[in-house]
């Protein structure tokens, strides 16, 4: 395997030469010590060799992976998130220039992903949360394997499941959706494989195994049908790695219709009441939902719930242009700089979140998170989707 960029980066990029002349393109994401943490370097610099990838006609296809054996990317770098709130006290929304500007090239990055001419194919082994879902769900083929653990766990840091996260939690089974948006529920390979999360299941150890295959397939070069031969390969290839997970049903779809009682309807106060009275239930998996909700942002349960009804209906695009507001406010006057501060920062784990309760987190109170800061033509994904 070929090196592109050196071993220091944030981002390795590697180049696995195959059988007839083709190559692989491999992007690891290089920070273990953060849980491979997706920072603004790491998504300019992934960004930018995709882009070179794509245009280099002897790319067959692209794999992204995490160094390290514990997660293939836990989330954003919420330490510098967190850094430009304090910065920008007292201020606008739109004067905080980082969150912005993370939230827009990462939103992108991630719809580029999702549109990609080329297969790609996502490792995604141990933790895979919040930012790290947002890279996953763009990929073509979407490998877990036993260690695997996803989730949108954003509750807990008084954000929103965003990186497209609204609009993949409207395509999930049920009213699976809406549960984990709102428990930062963790699945398994099973709940994903079962959820359309994931679309393998392979051991951890056949990674070597995995290249050894991919580097030996006829991958094509032509233009007019690459794209399609490919991925046909890459399923084969896939399919005959993969394996059925040692638990076989999850406890996402072995509560499936537990979760929908609890969801129905259209009162989130009585939804909301419905799950946290899971912390008396038997499975500890459910217990553990309720009391993360219970603990959670009462502010961030309501935006949740809001956004995923407001982008049910819309565009992948346009769901990444309401998120990226939505976490533009919440960066400004929302409860995301505590939680983050009582998380990652002091450590305490004892947030003190405004609004207190979901009562007082109203209907009214949720639509400052979709004022718009910027003229329509000015927000930075206005022309995302469009073709140029």
């Amino acid at each position: 395997m070929s090196t592109v960029e050196n071993n220091n980066a944030v981002v390795l990029f590697n180049e696995l030469n195959c059988a007839n002349g083709t190559r692989i393109g491999v992007a690891t994401l290089n920070a273990p010590k953060t849980l491979n943490g997706l920072s603004l370097e790491m998504t300019r610099l992934l960004a930018n060799q995709i882009e070179l990838w794509a245009n280099d006609p002897a790319i067959a296809c692209l794999i992204l992976k995490g160094a390290g054996d514990k997660a293939f990317c836990a989330g954003g770098d919420l330490h510098a998130l967190h850094h430009s709130m304090m910065n920008n006290v007292g201020k606008a929304a739109i004067d905080n220039t980082h969150a912005g500007t993370f939230f827009a090239e990462e939103y992108a990055l991630d719809y580029r992903l999702h549109t990609f001419p080329k297969p790609i194919v996502v490792w995604g082994d141990g933790i895979v949360m919040g930012g790290g879902m947002g890279l996953m769900m763009g990929a073509s083929h979407r490998v877990v394997t036993e260690t695997s653990r996803l989730a949108m766990p954003e509750i807990s840091i008084g954000l929103f499941p965003d990186v497209g996260g609204t609009w993949l939690l409207n395509r999930l089974p049920g009213k699976t959706g809406l549960f984990m948006g709102l428990t930062g529920a963790q699945i398994g390979a099973a709940d994903a494989l079962f959820a359309g999360m994931a679309d393998y299941h392979l051991a951890r150890e056949t990674w070597s195994t995995l290249l050894e295959q991919l580097s030996k397939q006829p991958w094509s070069q032509s233009a007019a049908q690459s794209s399609n031969t490919n991925e046909a390969l890459l399923d084969e290839v896939l399919a005959k790695l993969s394996t059925t997970p040692a638990i076989a049903m999850g406890p996402l779809q072995q509560h499936l219709s537990l979760i929908h009682t609890c969801c129905a309807g259209s009162d989130l106060n009585k939804i909301v009441a419905a799950l946290v009275a899971l912390s008396e239930h038997t499975d500890p998996w459910l217990q553990r939902a309720a009391k993360t909700l219970a603990a959670g942002s009462p502010g961030s349960a309501r935006l949740t719930y809001t956004l995923l009804k407001r982008v049910k209906h819309l565009s992948l695009a346009d769901a990444y242009r309401f998120e990226w507001v939505a976490g533009l406010m919440c960066a400004s006057h929302g409860d995301f700089a505590e939680g983050i501060r009582a998380l990652l920062i002091d450590k305490d784990k004892q947030p003190k979140w405004n609004p207190a309760t979901l009562n007082e987190a109203t209907e009214a109170w949720v639509e400052k998170f979709f004022t718009l800061p910027v003229a329509a033509e000015q927000h930075p994904l206005y022309r995302l989707g469009q073709s140029t």
